[in-house]
């Protein structure tokens, strides 16, 4: 039963942290001012904004315009309560719970920022860093914080071109939240992923995509995080396996 009461904050969190995606940077206020559609203005009604189930009623359409709605809203908010669901489970003391699952709505809403802006903001970034050193300073994972200098090198020698600063901070924060050895494994998901993604948008978008082509890196870094936090997978291993 409460496993279902997890998911149902995380898909009210996730309409909450679609606001916040929309209007961040905005100058609009995520506090203050009722929902509208973005293409006719018009107020939505409580009915209009309940997450998922709005936009499989609606059919993915505003009820008074007509105008498509994002597959973001859904997409977000179903996340945001799978999340929910799966810290739960590895977690279900309270306080445990709600630490991991602000973690995990902060790399969430980075990973969608990214996406739409290719940056990382670094509000998000500062946030995500604070609850990583409150981790790192309870659970002694601070070694894991080395993982982000390579991708700051990256930045630096090539003035962010190969790798964009956030990355680098990203990566001490996930460091010292995954402590050395699950984070150099979150690490490789991460490269070998982004190589394999890169390729296959190399092969079947070459009209939009080339070598110099720039493609957000933190949504795999974050894949590589959630693969060693929720599946415990762990490279090292598997290395006896190669000797």
């Amino acid at each position: 039963m409460f496993v279902w009461i997890a998911v149902a904050v995380g898909l009210i969190v996730g309409s909450f942290l679609n606001a916040l995606l929309f209007r961040f940077n905005t100058g609009k206020s995520v506090m203050r001012g009722r929902s509208a559609c973005m293409h006719c203005g018009h107020e939505l009604s409580a009915l209009d904004l309940v997450p998922v189930f709005s936009f499989i009623f609606l059919r993915g359409h505003c009820r008074y315009c007509r105008a498509k709605i994002s597959w973001q809203y859904p997409l977000v908010e179903a996340t945001a309560a799978a999340l929910a669901g799966l810290i739960f489970l590895q977690h279900q003391e309270p306080l445990l719970f709600a630490y991991w699952f602000l973690v995990w709505m902060t790399l969430l809403f980075i990973v969608v920022y990214d996406l739409r802006h290719q940056i990382i903001p670094w509000s998000a970034s500062l946030t995500l860093l604070a609850l990583a050193l409150v981790y790192a300073f309870l659970m002694g994972t601070w070694w894991g914080a080395l993982l982000g200098v390579p991708l700051l090198l990256l930045s630096l020698v090539s003035g962010g071109r190969w790798m964009g600063w956030g990355d680098g901070f990203l990566e001490i924060s996930l460091g010292l939240l995954l402590g050395l050895t699950a984070g150099l494994t979150a690490l490789f998901v991460a490269f070998w992923s982004g190589a394999l993604i890169g390729v296959v948008l190399l092969l079947v978008s070459k009209n939009r995509y080339t070598m110099r082509s720039e493609v957000p890196f933190a949504p795999f870094l974050i894949l590589g995080c959630a693969v060693a936090y929720f599946l415990h997978v762990d490279i090292f291993s598997y290395l006896p396996l190669l000797f």
